[in-house]
């Protein structure tokens, strides 16, 4: 929706938008109203369910895991059967709260928001546009509601399950062990840490808050007069103004956290002082701690670099002291690497940034597309499909996915992309990149492991065995079945640097698997594959047995 060009344009649209905005708004009252109820009960009782019945299975499971597993030694296993109920039911009061506000928001916030994005729609009949006001928000939050309750079960049930089943299947690390005699000096250094940390890093925080209030409102203000930011969308316009209004408001809850992390930051000084061995480093983290959040909330202000308070060296082992990312320090690591997003950065381009949920469904299609070029080439079949449905495979959640990534990887590589190209030929950059912790948190490893593997300059033949490596996630027999013309490299050293990628590769996108949209956009992927299957005339590889005439794929 275009705005008018003149100031008396504007005072035109000013006063006509007054009274639609009103009316709109009483529309979407009316709608939140009457499906708030509907959806409150199906996410918190859908949800509140789920948590119930899962309650004993995540503690017995857990306990279980705990004596079963290598990976911690007897006093370790003690310490964390003795905390072990703690955070299950955390957890639990937690998840009900949790789920009874998302209830709520989701049941009123979704159809009012409906209301706004249907009126402000381009291309369609003002006629058609005012009847689906009416309408639109309602069926869509009945179906969101009971999209969030599948994705919650799939997070409670199979993410939890994924995670307890690799501390189980963990060999070949050394115990990690507790150190009865280094307790007492962990109780000391939180004790002051507390003591210390908590006047100084409020200080901090009030001191800073004016900043946050006036550097927001700038910023907010300038993305209001160029429609970027939370303006860019004509229906979020009303709300993001709103937003400038309750910006105090944001300062506040600012402060508190800040306040409360205060506390985290003094009882870290126990965590120092244990995985140190020594009080005393405990006791420096006390003194450098004040430093580090001045520096970390600099950079989130985009104030100067550095700080007036004493910094040192608490580590013996890690060059930097630092126990928090700071934003400049992921830019020395590597050129195209962007860290931590400050809290208020520069304007966003409305031109040129991507959204997240189009890269993600551009991931999930390109998945989907690379599953039947190898159901087509024998190297997955509909055995491992119904074996992922049973959690008893990974080709699908993990194999797949990391087959991806190394095509988009090489394909990126060999374009001269100084990011990422995907199969559709859209290039993700630094620049035009989603803003958000999740992307920040997704694009540095991204960056470092194609820098890895473009520095192995791999030939065709490794390049198609590290395909194979990358789906079958290192099973030999798989590996050996599969002739797509891949040969591991002949020097030792090169093949363990590219297994290695391959293994961090593998746990990044199991990492992924275990968010909670993932396994329902993983279905997608299956279904597409089964609708392949059932073009090709009942066609079976997989586990089912390798045809040995298969077709070299890429």
């Amino acid at each position: 929706m275009k705005g008018p060009k003149s100031v008396f344009g504007y005072i035109c649209y000013f006063i006509f938008f007054i009274p639609v905005f009103f009316l709109l708004c009483g529309v979407g009252l009316y709608k939140g109203v009457l499906m708030t109820p509907i959806v409150f009960i199906i996410i918190g009782f859908g949800d509140g369910l789920i948590i119930a019945v899962l309650f004993p299975v995540h503690l017995f499971w857990s306990l279980f895991c705990i004596l079963r597993t290598k990976k911690f030694g007897p006093y370790m296993k003690c310490l964390l059967l003795l905390i072990l109920p703690i955070p299950i039911v955390l957890w639990t009061i937690a998840g009900l709260i949790g789920s009874s506000i998302t209830g709520l928001l989701v049941g009123f916030g979704w159809p009012f928001m409906e209301t706004f994005r249907v009126i402000s729609k381009e291309g369609v009949p003002i006629c058609m546009r005012v009847k689906r006001c009416f309408t639109e928000g309602l069926r869509s939050s009945l179906r969101g509601a009971c999209t969030i309750v599948r994705d919650f079960k799939d997070f409670s049930f199979h993410s939890f399950f994924s995670v307890t089943d690799e501390l189980m299947k963990a060999k070949g690390e050394e115990p990690i062990e507790l150190k009865v005699l280094q307790i007492p000096g962990c109780f000391l250094a939180a004790f002051f840490g507390i003591l210390v940390d908590v006047p100084v890093i409020s200080v901090i925080t009030l001191y800073k808050a004016p900043i946050l209030l006036f550097k927001g409102w700038y910023r907010l203000v300038q993305d209001l007069i160029g429609r970027e930011g939370p303006f860019l969308e004509t229906m979020c316009v009303p709300f993001a103004g709103l937003w400038i209004l309750l910006w105090p408001f944001a300062v506040v809850l600012a402060i508190i956290v800040g306040i409360l992390s205060s506390f985290g930051y003094g009882c870290y000084a126990a965590v120092v002082a244990y995985q140190e061995s020594s009080t005393w480093r405990g006791l420096l983290y006390v003194v450098a701690s004040a430093a580090l959040f001045d520096e970390y909330t600099n950079d989130l202000l985009y104030l100067r670099e550095g700080s007036c308070f004493p910094r040192p060296r608490y580590r013996e082992h890690v060059g930097s002291s630092s126990s928090l990312p700071r934003v400049n320090s992921l830019h020395e690591q590597h050129e195209g690497l962007h860290g931590e997003e400050p809290l208020i950065g520069p304007p966003s381009v409305k031109t040129k940034t991507l959204q997240a949920v189009v890269i993600w469904d551009g991931f999930i299609k390109g998945c989907g597309d690379i599953g039947k070029e190898l159901l087509r080439v024998g190297a997955i079949g509909i055995a491992d499909l119904d074996a992922w449905k049973e959690s008893r495979n990974k080709i699908v959640n993990i194999g797949i996915p990391a087959y991806a990534f190394l095509e988009c990887f090489l394909y990126s590589i060999k374009s001269g992309s100084p990011g990422f190209l995907l199969r559709d030929n859209v290039e993700i950059t630094h620049v035009n990149r989603p803003e958000g912790r999740i992307f920040d948190w997704l694009y540095e490893p991204m960056s470092i492991m194609k820098e890895q593997i473009r520095r192995l300059n791999l030939e065709a033949s490794e390049e198609l065995y590290f395909y194979k490596y990358c789906l079958y996630s290192g099973d030999a027999s798989r590996i050996e079945s599969w002739q797509n013309g891949g040969v591991p490299p002949q020097d030792e050293i090169k093949r363990a640097q590219l297994e290695g990628i391959a293994r961090r590769l593998q746990g990044f996108c199991l990492t992924l698997s275990r968010m909670p949209t993932s396994r329902r956009r993983f279905f997608e992927v299956v279904k597409a594959i089964e609708q392949e299957e059932e073009s090709l005339g009942g066609l079976r590889g997989g586990n089912d047995g390798i045809e040995a005439e298969s077709k070299d794929f890429v």
